[in-house]
């Protein structure tokens, strides 16, 4: 750490008074060659690892994190911004991350302090570029909020650094550099940031990632999909999970899970119990695309689940047995006293953890809904939203909000912003229509939301769906996906797809809450986050509040 950038954190820090209720980090974001896979390339990267730190923080500290940028090499993108995937952000929307959404990027040689809390937020996050297609070129790390009133603290017995895994895809060039049509096409799995790809030779167990239990012992895993594109069926040999947590909200337990599918930008949290006899087993992450798929190499989008008792070596199964019983979307519930919608009307429900689903016990009983309908055109490459293809605008729609003098339904990019009124349900169901191969996970900024009908499911749940941030849409012509939230979070707010590509290629949409209250609300903004827009677009169209 630099002793400037050390005295902008420490001068916070007395300002606040509060070292203890303070994560302090310093992200410088450089250019580095790695070799998760054993082949060599430059990677974007930060403090210059992959995957990038982990960032944790018990429940309620403050997040106050420099980010520097240091890149140079121009085969890829040099600016950058850090998007916290699943803070709420409240009342700090200007410390969301999204370039020309809620902030202008860091051009390189400047740094930019995120700085928020979100006091009642726990659970299993993460955090990437939201710029181009940088963060599929290294720039993706875990972030965990650990919880002293976890209500199931007493069923693990470990629960740190070292039960956390994240899968990722990785490619062997630049995305810039990468011309495969339609899309990209990745080279090789990681977990934990190791894999091995199909065109090299290994030895022993090089390249792949262990992760060692004691027998007897029950762990907590947090298991976070940080990829641009596939979602990932996880399996580890041998072994049962306990599901208890789905994007950073707590969830009933479903036990006995032998598969999870775990879609980008989703997370989950499941016990694992390590009774079975000390050995080495397989963890397997499958992709549903890139060059890994239906391998006959046990070895491919793999790690090694050790106990400690036994030495490390390449488990002896060649065959991933077939799952019994995989998790569903629909299995997953908020935790609640009664489940009636009847009774809930009669004013007898009353949620353990969280609110009541808004709205009524019916499609469309809200205050507003959306039917958003996406298509792709392959002969632009282009993804539209209700006809429109989001382009980023000339400045922040963030900034657009604090000028004033534009009015909700003048905000650029045109098509594209979607005005929320405020105190009201919103109901939006999508409609992936002839989008290629793979369901679409939605992700919205600045809210979770209760998931009232899930992909590939008929019926609807109003009593005690899944509360979650991201979700999948699927992609199939009977697919209907519908959620619900609540507008109590001013700011301009990006949904899109986490397929980084299909978001590069314009699916997205900005949900601009309730525009009059952002400035209210997110005062005082830094200077500094003004600072990092060019000269040409602050003069004469914004003034400090």
């Amino acid at each position: 750490m630099s002793f400037a950038s050390f005295s902008i954190l420490l001068t916070l820090a007395l300002a606040t008074g509060t070292f203890a209720k303070d994560h302090i980090t310093n992200l410088d974001v450089v250019n580095k060659f790695i070799s998760p896979d054993g082949h060599n390339r430059s990677a974007v990267l930060v403090n210059g690892v992959f995957p990038a730190p982990l960032i944790s923080a018990e429940k309620g500290q403050r997040f106050l994190l420099n980010t520097t940028d240091k890149l140079d090499n121009r085969t890829m993108e040099t600016s950058t911004t850090i998007h916290w995937h699943g803070m709420l952000q409240h009342k700090t929307a200007w410390s969301d991350g999204a370039a020309w959404v809620s902030q202008c990027p860091i051009d390189p040689g400047d740094h930019f302090l995120y700085n928020f809390t979100s006091p009642r937020q726990a659970g299993t996050f993460w955090y990437h570029s939201h710029i181009g297609t940088q963060y599929c070129d290294g720039l993706r790390g875990p972030l965990v909020i650990y919880d002293p009133d976890d209500p199931y603290y007493d069923d693990y017995d470990v629960d740190d650094e070292t039960t956390v895994i994240t899968l990722a895809d990785w490619y062997h060039q630049p995305l810039a550099l990468n011309q495969t049509f339609p899309f990209p096409t990745n080279d090789a799995t990681t977990i934990n940031g190791k894999g091995r790809t199909i065109d090299m030779t290994y030895n022993g167990t090089d390249y792949l990632s262990q992760i060692e239990v004691e027998h007897g012992k029950r762990y907590r895993f947090r298991l976070i999909n940080t990829s641009c594109d596939p979602y990932y069926n996880f399996t580890i040999d041998g072994h049962k999970m306990t599901v208890i947590e789905a994007d950073g909200v707590t969830v009933e337990s479903v036990s006995e899970v032998d598969q999870i599918q775990i879609h980008a930008g989703q997370r989950y949290s499941f016990i694992l119990h390590a009774n079975q006899k000390p050995a080495n087993y397989w963890v397997h992450a499958n992709p549903n695309l890139g060059s890994t798929v239906n391998s006959n190499d046990s070895s491919l989008n793999a790690a090694i689940l050790r106990y400690k008792s036994v030495p490390l070596s390449l488990p002896n199964a060649t065959v991933v047995s077939t799952p019994k019983k995989p998790l569903l979307e629909t299995d997953l519930h908020v935790r609640l006293n009664e489940s009636s919608c009847k009774h809930r009307a009669n004013g007898f429900y009353q949620p353990l953890h969280h609110v009541k689903t808004p709205g009524g016990c019916a499609p469309g009983a809200v205050d507003k809904s959306f039917f958003f309908n996406t298509t792709f055109d392959i002969s632009d490459t282009a993804f539209h939203v209700n006809g429109t293809t989001y382009q980023n605008p000339p400045l922040p729609v963030m900034l657009q909000i604090l000028n004033g003098n534009y009015k909700a339904q003048e905000l650029l990019p045109t098509g594209s912003v979607y005005p929320l009124p405020r105190n009201s349900t919103i109901e939006i169901s999508f409609y992936a229509n002839n989008t290629g191969p793979s369901p679409h996970p939605i992700h919205l900024h600045g809210h979770t939301f209760w998931v009232v009908r899930s992909a590939g499911n008929a019926s609807y749940n109003f009593d005690n769906p899944v509360i979650r941030d991201t979700v999948s849409i699927g992609n199939t012509d009977s697919d209907r996906t519908t959620i619900r939230f609540r507008t109590d979070n001013p700011g301009p707010w990006f949904m899109h797809c986490h397929i980084d590509y299909h978001l590069n290629d314009g699916f997205a949409v900005v949900m601009a809450e309730e525009p009059d209250q952002v400035v209210a609300t997110n005062s005082p903004i830094p200077k500094a986050w003004y600072d990092l827009c060019p000269s040409s677009i602050l003069t004469g169209n914004q003034t400090h509040h």
